[in-house]
């Protein structure tokens, strides 16, 4: 059976060439933190996630910090006698890069992000926005959606798959104590 173009691009991605992506990565180390992108590099991924080649979606290349996040501790004053210097973060990563992707570009709207490499200091996402204003994005039924009011400041909301995803929102069932939501449920889950 012959197979298509994203099939193959998939493929690939599965065992990316190591050499390839690491003279990528000494380019995007030196980089800004937000670089906005012409086009996606997994091209796959990105068409999955509803990323058009057209007008009103810009792909943003994020890097992050990755490590452990050590929580202040205090120089004066009463000290607890147990100081817990590690963090937990109540966010994944990528929805960490997406919100920054959103401050970043005002104007638009987040869509979705997906990983393209990581290195021992950082991650590197690309995030897909959209601009809601746009005639040609208004007139798209598939993605006329975004421009709603509802839908404004999304990645703020936690409303992205990421963002969702990190709420606990994936799976369905009377049982879990992070539905309708963490603060309605006395901050329960998590």
């Amino acid at each position: 059976m012959v197979k298509g173009l994203y099939h193959y691009l998939r493929e690939a991605w599965k065992k990316p060439d190591k050499k390839v992506l690491r003279e990528r990565m000494i380019v995007w180390r030196k980089s800004e933190s937000i670089t906005k992108v012409d086009k996606p590099l997994r091209l796959d991924r990105a068409r999955t996630l509803g990323y058009k080649n057209k007008k009103g979606f810009v792909i943003a290349r994020v890097k992050l910090k990755r490590g452990g996040h050590k929580r202040p501790r205090p120089n004066k004053g009463r000290r607890s006698k147990r100081l817990h210097t590690r963090k937990n973060l109540g966010m994944n990563y990528k929805w960490i890069a997406e919100q920054r992707a959103g401050r970043k570009y005002k104007n638009l709207e987040v869509l979705n992000s997906y990983i393209i490499g990581k290195d021992g200091i950082y991650y590197f996402y690309e995030v897909i926005l959209v601009d809601p204003k746009m005639p040609e994005i208004k007139n798209d039924k598939t993605i006329n959606w975004i421009a709603k009011p509802s839908n404004k400041g999304r990645v703020f909301r936690g409303l992205t798959s990421a963002g969702r995803k990190s709420r606990g929102l994936r799976k369905k069932s009377r049982e879990m104590k992070v539905r309708p939501s963490i603060r309605a449920r006395g901050r329960k889950g998590k």
